[in-house]
């Protein structure tokens, strides 16, 4: 992909810093501006095209969410604030991940690889976005073959590295593509994110003890960061 340009809103000057500095360690990623508030952004976003852009929700005169709701060709999104209780309106502005301050460069890598392969299904348009998806399965390649996984089959998924492990009622696969590019390819009604390195079925559910939830037999940790926004997913509050 050609290089992506970004747009950093903060009203913290440290904080734009950081992530000016992030940024500049990923090549395919060019800062185009850094705003202080949400008025300058729009005005950045009138005169120059953005790809990504890094939001701050508590902001003077107009915060991130308000702002995000005037935008009418919105870029790929990647909330960054100190408050977790605006994750779920986030995730309803179809935002593209929500990083909780003071988040780490190996988060944010995590957040940029969600955007960019949400842009490249976006370039890669055609059939594959003409249509609205129904299908209830996903292929999966892996040691030199092609596995088809009913939804209802996959019990859960756990990132390893670079990698991804899938456990499904018949199988465990171990292909070569990203834990975000995998994500992508689920319903999110059906699947959630309950830590930065699992994403579980929601059917599977067993029972959830503290900060555990178990798939089956199977003891999944819940992340700190995740716990409310899963909590809200099946209808109760943390």
């Amino acid at each position: 992909m050609n290089t992506l340009s970004c747009l950093i809103v903060d009203d913290e000057p440290i904080a734009r810093e950081i992530i000016q500095t992030y940024c500049s360690h990923l090549e395919q990623l060019k800062v185009v501006a850094s705003c202080g508030n949400a008025l300058d952004a729009k005005a950045v976003m009138q005169q120059k095209k953005v790809d990504i852009l890094f939001l701050d929700i508590n902001m003077p005169v107009i915060d991130g969410i308000s702002f995000l709701k005037t935008i009418k060709s919105q870029p790929q999104v990647i909330f960054t604030t100190a408050y977790k209780e605006y994750a779920l309106d986030a995730f309803d502005l179809s935002a593209c991940d929500y990083l909780l301050k003071p988040f780490s460069f190996d988060r944010f890598i995590i957040a940029v690889d969600k955007a960019v392969e949400r842009l490249q299904l976006q370039t890669g348009e055609g059939e594959a976005t003409s249509e609205p998806k129904t299908e209830n399965y996903i292929f999966i390649k892996t040691n030199g073959k092609i596995f088809k996984i009913g939804h209802d089959d996959l019990l859960y998924a756990e990132a390893r590295g670079n990698n991804i492990r899938i456990v499904t009622n018949q199988h465990v696969l171990l292909p070569s593509m990203t834990f975000s590019g995998f994500e992508d390819t689920l319903p999110k009604a059906l699947f959630l994110r309950v830590h930065r390195s699992f994403i579980i079925n929601k059917s599977k559910i067993s029972h959830i003890e503290g900060n555990r939830v178990f798939v089956g037999n199977t003891e999944i940790p819940i992340g700190s960061n995740y716990k409310e926004q899963f909590l809200k997913q099946l209808g109760f509050s943390s």
